[in-house]
């Protein structure tokens, strides 16, 4: 008689079929959990959903790359927290559609950016970082102080992330468009970056 796991070594579609179904086990017992855990489904105390301006900003943030190099998740280790701030927790993300953790770290954690610096220096920063930080191998990005924002989409989007469960209201969606009409893409991005961490007390 054959031996048995012989017969699963030689036979490749049975060997893909049992490690597809090992995979989906494992997967479900990480994160089947995960779902009825409270802290990972409710906001923190003091949550807000971002303004019309900074939502625009976070959809320049990604337009531009930023999550590429920059991580936003502070993990709970003591070299991390020490430089960065309070480790992330996930309350602080269940209205993040997408999620911008990141995973790169070509430049700063920006997880506790918000408040950190003025709106100056971003505004500097952003057009061309070697004028703040000497050895910043960032790109700069000065179109942005020319991009205008009409905000003909802005309420739409608030809209969709409504849908999700982001507590927007009739009135922030009827304002959207006002609110950022007129606006630069820098003063956008600045007000995202400005909103990030500030919430978790």
């Amino acid at each position: 008689m054959k031996n048995p796991h012989e017969l699963i070594e030689k036979n490749v579609g049975l060997l893909t079929v049992l490690i597809l179904v090992a995979i989906s086990f494992g997967a479900m017992v990480q994160i089947t959990p995960l779902m009825f855990q409270q802290q990972t489904m409710e906001p923190v105390e003091g949550l807000r959903p971002y303004t019309a301006l900074e939502l625009e900003g976070r959809d320049i943030y990604i337009r531009e790359g930023c999550v590429g190099c920059h991580s936003q998740m502070i993990r709970p280790f003591r070299a991390e927290t020490e430089r960065y701030g309070h480790y992330s927790v996930a309350g602080e993300s269940v209205w993040e559609h997408p999620f911008l953790w990141g995973s790169k770290r070509t430049g700063p954690d920006l997880a506790r950016v918000g408040g950190r610096y003025s709106d100056e220096w971003h505004r500097v920063h952003l057009i061309n970082p070697r004028n703040v930080v000497p050895e910043s191998n960032m790109p700069g990005f000065p179109w942005l102080e020319k991009n205008k924002l009409s905000g003909e989409l802005t309420g739409k989007k608030m809209e969709v992330f409504r849908g999700f469960g982001v507590p927007y209201t009739d009135e922030d969606i009827a304002g959207a468009q006002a609110a950022v009409s007129g606006k630069t893409e820098m003063e956008a991005l600045i007000a995202y970056l400005q909103s990030l961490g500030t919430h978790l007390n």
